[in-house]
């Protein structure tokens, strides 16, 4: 029954996340809307989706340790594991206004959870758990995302250009595969974090390393196909803004949401995993920065691979 809800929850998460990305980025598409915009909006949510319903199932259950853990986890894995992997398909070139502005945006999101809710670091805005993301912390993660979709509509640039990664359905269809995606996301998300829940309890693993291997990597799965595919289809604006946009998604709605619905205390652990979640976004403002062509080439994303499998070493040894 646990392998059931495991792998039925992540099969529903995939699916359903890649029919509700096809619906969105059609209807997206159809209005004339660029690629990049499409990656760091529209591909972001529908590929940070499976974060968003495992998260909320978390935070009402009270399993905030898989919350936390699903959030810092994925985004982790999505500039380690996923821009590693895309990168030693192809390189990749970054725009200049990805390189100063999403991928610093990144590094705040990420920075802004220390004076928030990280242990001994965090101010209790509204009387709360010091140490614990609590309601007020919630709302301004909200804000920030609101700050987000401005900035990123305000510097839209309507685009024409042909895309072959984006499909073009009727309207009536690309609704009903944005439904449908949407169910599947709700139902998979139980499963998941029901698996994921008896799976902690029966082996004796902390909750927390469960939400930043087992269900970060389970629910980074779309932004995995989505990068990968876009990448060797040439299209490094979605491959890129996906993976960027969805770490921004993913701290400032994602865990804003979370934390509005049930306070997310933090333990001595996910300082570890704040850090590392931050070096991540820096190091990868590095890679491209210095590069004059500002590319992710294939050493760059050996590199990356490395350092993911480094740090599950660490998480599966040293924890």
């Amino acid at each position: 029954m646990t392998l059931f809800l495991l792998v039925g929850g992540f099969l529903l998460l995939t699916i359903g996340a890649s029919i509700l990305v096809d619906g969105a980025a059609s209807v997206a598409k159809r209005y004339g809307i660029s690629n990049l915009v499409i990656g760091l909006t529209v591909v972001a949510f529908g590929t940070s989706s499976p974060e968003m319903v495992v998260n909320v199932v978390s935070a009402l259950r009270g399993t905030t340790d898989i919350a936390i853990g699903n959030v810092l986890g994925s985004n982790i894995f999505n500039i380690l594991a996923i821009l590693g992997l895309s990168a030693l398909i192809r390189r990749l070139p970054v725009q200049e206004s990805t390189i100063r502005g999403e991928i610093p945006l990144s590094l705040v999101a990420a920075l802004l959870l220390f004076p928030l809710g990280a242990p001994y670091l965090s101010l209790p805005l509204d009387g709360s758990d010091p140490s614990a993301l609590g309601r007020i912390d919630g709302i301004i993660l909200l804000l920030f995302f609101a700050y987000f979709l401005r900035y990123t509509f305000k510097n839209a640039r309507t685009g024409t250009e042909s895309d072959g990664s984006v499909k073009l359905f009727s309207l009536p269809v690309s609704v009903a595969m944005i439904v449908a995606g949407l169910a599947m996301l709700v139902f998979g998300g139980k499963f998941l974090v029901d698996g994921a829940v008896i799976v902690a309890r029966h082996f004796g693993i902390a909750e927390r390393v469960i939400g930043l291997t087992i269900v970060a990597a389970g629910t980074s799965l779309p932004e995995l196909a989505t990068s990968m595919v876009a990448a060797y289809k040439k299209n490094a604006d979605i491959a890129v803004g996906n993976i960027v946009g969805s770490n921004i998604f993913n701290i400032f709605l994602i865990l804003g949401i979370s934390a509005v619905i049930r306070p997310l205390p933090f333990s001595t652990g996910t300082t570890v995993d704040l850090s590392v979640t931050a070096l991540c976004s820096m190091l990868l403002f590095v890679l491209v920065y210095r590069r004059t062509d500002r590319r992710l080439g294939r050493r760059d994303g050996a590199l990356l691979v490395a350092f993911y499998v480094a740090y599950v070493s660490y998480l599966t040894v040293g924890t």
